[in-house]
């Protein structure tokens, strides 16, 4: 395996901590990632198996209802460090209430109306949140994310402000 993607770089990282089941993982990542980074179920079980193969995990113990743990090894330990060394590539922002709003205007204006006001109290909630995480923060690397995860929760709101309903 020649280039992580940010995926299965979010998966070794989390495995850094000790072996995980798949739903351990997509749970761990929600935890940790969720405010700006989302990792879904179906991402997790189909990166796992390639992981695997490629030498960067092993399996662990099975667990209960067939559950598997997956253990991270040397050479996934040197996958993600040079992940983590590499260069950023493109931010990709994949955004479905951002897609909703490039084609807002093919809505009535009731709907836009009520993707806006829906948008907003589900971002107003969000941004609650990442002030607490913000607030609780305690690594400079969390607090630097926490605080940018704040700018962003805002600026979705700004951009909300600026889509005519009308």
């Amino acid at each position: 395996m020649r280039d992580l993607n940010a995926t299965s770089a979010a998966l070794l990282g989390l495995l850094h901590t000790g072996p995980m089941t798949g739903g351990q993982l997509v749970a761990a990542a929600d935890e940790r990632f969720g405010s700006f980074f989302g990792v879904t179920r179906s991402q997790v079980y189909r990166e796992l198996p390639v992981l695997t193969e490629a030498g960067l995990l092993r399996l662990g113990k099975r667990g209960a209802r067939s559950s598997q743990q997956y253990v991270l090894t040397a050479a996934g330990k040197r996958a993600f460090k040079s992940w983590l060394n590499s260069t950023s590539g493109s931010d990709n922002l994949r955004s479905p209430l951002i897609l909703r709003l490039v084609h807002a205007g093919q809505l009535t204006a009731k709907q836009r109306v009520n993707l806006i006001s829906s948008a907003r109290t589900v971002y107003l909630g969000y941004l609650d949140e990442a002030r607490a995480d913000a607030r609780a923060a305690t690594s400079p690397y969390t607090k630097a994310v926490a605080d940018f995860t704040v700018a962003h929760r805002r600026a979705v709101l700004k951009l909300l402000d600026a889509i005519p309903t009308d």
